[in-house]
């Protein structure tokens, strides 16, 4: 068995050049790596979160002593309420208006102001305080007849009845095709 020694180049060129390229990625590597140190960043970021942490415990610690102290909540003045005027209402309606009657409110009729009545709802004040979600709970309560109205404007035109807004309440009316959305 003679082995032919004459084409050792074709075998030999290949593997140097694989192993000089092996080699000089390895060097060109290894000589341009560094070790990332990131501990003085988490050491910040370790020293934001404490200092957090104690602005979130410090202002717990007045929300209880507030709510532990209810006579200095008690000294805080409390928003007074907006007087109605029947004269102003009457000079944009033509009509007379009686004060938290909630028909004033467009989509509401004598029996959905029964059933906001009887859910609680007696004011201009609350209503508009009230979600339509809970307007719509209310509706949903008198049946498939009441399922029908959309309360989506209610609160936001009782909040101008109980502000006093009638001129700007009335334009709306008008503009939305008397409270429909």
């Amino acid at each position: 068995m003679d082995i032919d020694f004459s084409n050792i180049w074709c075998w030999l060129i290949p593997l140097l050049c694989t192993l000089f390229g092996a080699l000089f990625g390895y060097l060109l590597g290894k000589g341009k790596s560094t070790t990332i140190d990131n501990s003085a960043d988490l050491k910040l970021l370790q020293d934001k979160n404490a200092k957090l942490r104690a602005d979130l415990d410090a202002c717990n610690g007045k929300l209880s002593a507030k709510v532990a102290a209810p006579t200095a909540m008690a000294a805080a003045p409390i928003a007074a309420l907006i007087p109605f005027d029947a004269a102003a209402a009457k000079a944009v309606y033509g009509k007379t208006i009686k004060q938290d009657d909630l028909k004033v409110v467009e989509g509401i009729g004598p029996k959905i102001s029964e059933m906001f009545n009887s859910a609680g709802i007696t004011t201009w004040k609350a209503l508009s305080e009230a979600s339509v979600a809970k307007c719509q709970e209310i509706l949903n309560s008198g049946g498939e007849r009441y399922k029908v109205h959309n309360p989506a404007s209610w609160p936001m035109q009782a909040k101008m009845c109980y502000e006093g807004k009638w001129a700007e309440l009335l334009k709306w009316q008008d503009e939305h095709d008397h409270g429909k959305l």
